[in-house]
């Protein structure tokens, strides 16, 4: 186990002078696989706490059988239950070593992929009752429910196609996945659907911020969950997803381990920039994904599109967003 750096408040110490605006927030992920989703929900929630942001809503792309109520069932524990949940249309089954029903199993919910909207007509009606330039997506997932909007034409929720009330709604798309300056396929940019993150990449009107996978990789988080009780969602999921997920369930022996952080890393990015702080924005240049989920980045100065570079050494930053995940900031 690492030795982590405490106390928090000398990592983070600098941070209860500066004032922060509250940003209102769409979440689009693919809950229960990789926990790191669930440690970036749970950053929502607190930063939901400290007023910093607003999670308008959380949209699932995930059609395991248990993902939307593993979700609810987060949003309970935390308090903020009221929070709409949507998911991706299509076949749902359970999937045996995803989180998701250790949550469904030990936690109180109320929602069912069943019984929520479709991602689609959520989105539209979120974006329709907001003001210009209001709404930051975050994506940590594949991209398909964002295609699926964009592709969208008007309808009795609103007369404006999917592109264009993102781009009257939305300030900005961030985006969890690619590699940086270049990589082959990453899960987020691939998943299973060839071509979905070159269309929406191509047809996003609003500036899209990319925190690759190379940002998250060696962030290495969650063994410090190991001292939380074990009936908090962090703890057991966290916990199953040690024993369970495939690269890392050959050396289980009954502790959580610690395991990249890359969701967590497009909360951080966010809801508090932390430019110049946590890493730089790489601009001038565009994204330009293939079909097999790869990406390179290609130098133009028209753009919209910009990436992070980290800038904080890698425990230190793990260390950083672990405060947040455990809401000790």
């Amino acid at each position: 186990m690492k030795a982590y750096i405490y106390p928090i408040v000398l990592v983070l110490g600098f941070l209860p002078q500066l004032v922060f605006s509250q940003v209102k927030i769409i979440f689009d992920t693919d809950f229960g696989g990789d926990a790191d989703d669930l440690g970036a929900l749970a950053m929502l929630h607190n930063f939901m706490d400290r007023d910093e942001c607003e999670l308008l809503a959380v949209m699932c792309w995930n059609l395991e059988e248990y993902a939307v109520s593993a979700i609810d069932a987060v949003n309970q524990y935390y308090g903020h239950g009221d929070i709409p949940i949507a998911s991706r249309q299509g076949e749902h089954s359970p999937i045996d070593w995803n989180h998701s029903k250790v949550l469904v199993d030990h936690f109180p919910h109320k929602r069912h992929w069943s019984n929520v909207p479709s991602t689609t007509s959520l989105y539209r009606q979120l974006l329709s009752q907001a003001s210009d330039q209001e709404i930051v997506i975050v994506t940590v997932g594949p991209l398909a429910n964002v295609l699926y909007l964009l592709e969208s034409p008007g309808d009795s929720i609103s007369p404006l196609t999917g592109i264009e009330l993102v781009q009257q709604k939305v300030k900005e798309f961030v985006i969890m996945g690619g590699q940086f300056p270049s990589g082959d396929s990453e899960w987020n940019f691939n998943g299973n659907m060839p071509g979905v993150t070159q269309k929406v990449v191509d047809q996003m009107p609003v500036p899209i911020t990319f925190s690759g996978y190379e940002i998250g990789l060696n962030i290495k988080s969650g063994e410090v969950f190991n001292d939380l009780p074990s009936d908090t969602p962090l703890h057991a999921a966290f916990l199953h997803f040690s024993k369970h997920a495939p690269w890392l369930n050959h050396q289980f022996k009954g502790n959580i381990y610690d395991n990249s952080t890359y969701d967590q890393t497009a909360i951080l990015y966010a809801v508090r920039n932390g430019e110049g702080l946590y890493w730089e924005k790489v601009e001038g240049g565009y994204c330009l994904p293939d079909e097999t989920g790869g990406n390179e980045w290609i130098q133009d100065k028209d753009s919209q599109h910009s990436y992070l570079r980290l800038l904080k050494d890698e425990e230190e930053m793990a260390s950083i967003i672990e405060a947040f995940m455990i809401n000790d900031f």
